[in-house]
């Protein structure tokens, strides 16, 4: 498994942009597919986006599509999830996560980060 470790909350206007950054510990970042889950209160935690461990393959969850973007950087072992034109039901928290195989990614993460809250104000 790999530690995770999320920044780049915080409070936003509708219409804004945050880049959220989850860097993992370890050498095999590479060979991890990774994925951004969030969770609304009382709403049950849900995928976002997720790429594959090379990024040839991506998922986007279509509440999201063409406003989120996940991007991968091997060589800093750092995933990121870039947030435009952001809406007052993006609030939740938003969690990393990272398996060793892209289906488990985007049912069941075998690592997760303790989550960054994301607030964005009407």
């Amino acid at each position: 498994q790999v530690q995770l470790v999320e920044s780049g909350g915080g409070l936003v206007q509708a219409g804004g942009s945050l880049r959220l950054s989850c860097a993992a510990s370890g050498r095999t970042f590479g060979s991890y597919a990774m994925g951004w889950y969030r969770q609304a209160p009382g709403k049950e935690r849900e995928l976002v986006v997720a790429i594959s461990s090379r990024g040839a393959s991506s998922y986007i969850a279509d509440s999201v599509k063409g406003r989120f973007t996940i991007s991968r950087d091997n060589a800093k072992n750092t995933v990121y999830l870039q947030m435009n034109s952001l809406k007052p039901e993006d609030t939740a928290v938003y969690y990393c996560a990272a398996d060793k195989f892209f289906s488990t990614v985007l049912n069941g993460p075998s690592s997760w980060g303790q989550g960054t809250q994301v607030f964005v104000s009407s």
